[in-house]
């Protein structure tokens, strides 16, 4: 807008407003547009810059005094460079939009991962458990089973430890009494046969 006004000054201080139709006339004619070139400035940015030469001249040849024509042909330079500068950057915004677009996007993918991965942890921590705590089961139960057992064959050891015992005990007594008994056909047997001999005896004599 600055540009815009140096370039009006520049027609008020000419008093001929008639430039700018003229500069119109310019601008659409084929030559015009043909002089027209991208150029790189020093510090790298590209630019859109007129055929300052090429201009003025043509601005002469219709009539205008060198210097205007100098002056018209710098703002149309800085307008145009203006114009590309502020093209450039609304390229460079919106690579930089898409650049943290793409950050963004790379950012929830991210955390979409996390979350799937949490999500697989806590299913196998889950599975983990279970397990565990099904082995831990059967575990005990198989701890009761064998207490279960090791009681039954605790209680048939005792079960035939007492019955050997009374075994043990009628056999003796029944031994004491066969002995009694021996004792007793051993004493019968001697007084017999002491009274068959002195009955041997008593005849001979």
């Amino acid at each position: 807008m600055a540009l815009c006004n140096r370039v009006v000054q520049s027609a008020g201080s000419s008093g001929r407003l008639l430039w700018f139709d003229k500069l119109r006339i310019l601008s659409s004619s084929n030559d015009f547009c043909r002089q027209l070139s991208q150029l790189t400035k020093p510090n790298g940015n590209h630019a859109f810059l007129v055929d300052t030469l090429a201009l003025v001249r043509s601005l002469e040849a219709q009539g205008l005094p060198s210097k205007q024509a100098e002056a018209i042909t710098g703002a149309i330079t800085e307008v145009l460079n203006d114009s590309l500068q502020n093209v450039a950057t609304s390229f460079v915004s919106k690579a930089e939009m898409q650049k943290e677009h793409n950050f963004s996007m790379l950012q929830r993918e991210t955390e979409k991962l996390h979350g799937d991965i949490e999500k697989m942890r806590s299913e196998l921590r889950y599975e983990l458990d279970r397990v565990t705590a099904g082995q831990r089961l059967d575990l005990n139960l198989e701890r009761g089973r064998i207490r279960d057992e090791l009681a039954n064959q605790n209680a048939e050891t005792t079960n035939l430890t007492n019955k050997l015992d009374r075994e043990i005990h009628a056999l003796r007594a029944h031994v004491e009494a066969s002995k009694y008994d021996v004792i007793k056909y051993c004493i019968g047997t001697l007084v017999s046969i002491s009274a068959v001999g002195l009955a041997v005896i008593r005849i001979l004599l």
